[in-house]
């Protein structure tokens, strides 16, 4: 009997050990915020508009259930569907706390009027690059995170960089997942 229960512990264990080291799991209010596009809804495809097969506009996204005490936001965009690695889209961080949600076609600038920084993308672009995938159906997560502070990081900063200076920070989060297949 004992023996049977060995093995379902110790993947639990395993399990927890694994979700403590995500960002999501280093929230410090842990509160689950609100992330919307008019664009496309959650799970949905989105429209070539905002893909390379169209004008490669950034969505608008709305947000809300904003934690108290923050101090800026910051979103990240990426596919984990890509091949060899997960593909960044779009970094964009230190967006002023008093910021309801972003409008379409923010301007591929390091600092956009609208306020914030923008960083490279795996393009290699500042800004948002929109869904280019090579073949099949690619899921593209749009991530907002409040934060309790205005990060320290300079424009054009990667996402590894945000996601390192953003440990500790995190007052809460929230995702938009959208699809795409290419059209050519």
């Amino acid at each position: 009997m004992r023996k049977s229960l060995y093995l379902p512990v110790v993947m639990m264990l395993f399990f927890i050990c694994v979700l403590i080291n995500q960002p999501f799991a280093r929230t410090k209010g842990g509160v689950a915020m609100e992330l919307k596009s008019s664009a496309f809804d959650n799970g949905g495809m989105i429209p070539s508009r905002y893909t390379c097969d169209g004008a490669n506009l950034s969505p608008s996204l709305d947000w809300g259930a904003v934690p108290a005490g923050t101090k800026s936001f910051a979103l990240i965009c990426d596919d984990p569907d890509a091949p060899g690695k997960t593909w960044v889209h779009w970094v964009y961080y230190d967006i002023p706390a008093g910021t309801k949600g972003l409008p379409e076609n923010v301007a591929p600038q390091k600092e956009p009027a609208i306020g914030g920084k923008q960083g490279t993308n795996d393009f290699r672009k500042i800004g948002y690059g929109g869904p280019c995938p090579p073949g099949g159906t690619h899921r593209y997560y749009f991530k907002i995170y409040a934060l309790d502070a205005v990060l320290d990081l300079s424009a054009g900063a990667t996402r590894k960089q945000l996601l390192k200076a953003m440990e500790g920070h995190i007052l809460g989060q929230a995702e938009l997942m959208g699809k795409y297949k290419s059209k050519k």
